[in-house]
């Protein structure tokens, strides 16, 4: 797949759960197919455990990427509740609620959704590539001197007063409306 430069590439997400049976035993799932879990265990506590091992893994090896797009905002934001306007650097997030403690949610998170979602740890900041030296260099236009008043040109500007500012303009009193 070819992306045009500064295309946004879709946000991604992983899901662990912990999941309760009649039986009294738990079961673990991932999100990513490819992904081995253990078989139903009575040990709640060591299941809890592999799933956070497990997510803190995936953590690891998926590192933000600067081009992702917020995997939050493509969902209708359902990682939080005020609407947002996605926005910001890219962060790998971990969401999770140890109040609850069964779902851990990792995902490419803007900064905007992330300062609205509870319960959140970042993991990792998706911070573009610095420039190589193997890399065109781009040229800058020349600086163009600094304009007093907004003048279009230097040579329309007048000659500024040295330690002379422009007087006041007192409020203008309102007009009432009829």
């Amino acid at each position: 797949m070819t992306l045009m430069p500064g295309a946004r590439v879709p946000g991604r997400t992983w899901t662990v759960r912990l999941t309760g049976h009649p039986d009294h035993t738990v079961s673990v799932t991932c999100s990513t197919a490819e992904c081995k879990m253990p078989p139903r265990s009575k040990d709640a506590a060591s299941m809890r455990r592999f799933a956070a091992e497990h997510v803190k893994a995936h953590g690891r090896l998926a590192s933000a990427r600067p081009n992702a797009a917020c995997s939050c905002g493509s969902a209708q934001c359902t990682l939080h509740e005020t609407a947002v306007h996605c926005a910001g650097t890219s962060l790998l997030v971990l969401v999770h609620n140890p109040a609850v403690g069964q779902v851990w949610t990792l995902a490419e998170v803007c900064q905007a959704c992330a300062r609205h979602i509870p319960h959140i740890t970042i993991l990792a900041t998706g911070k573009p590539a610095r420039p190589t030296s193997t890399a065109p260099s781009v040229e800058q236009p020349a600086q163009r001197a600094a304009v007093p008043g907004g003048f279009s040109s230097p040579e329309a500007a007048p000659d500024p007063v040295p330690g002379q500012r422009r007087p006041h303009r007192p409020n203008r009193p309102r007009r009432s409306r009829s």
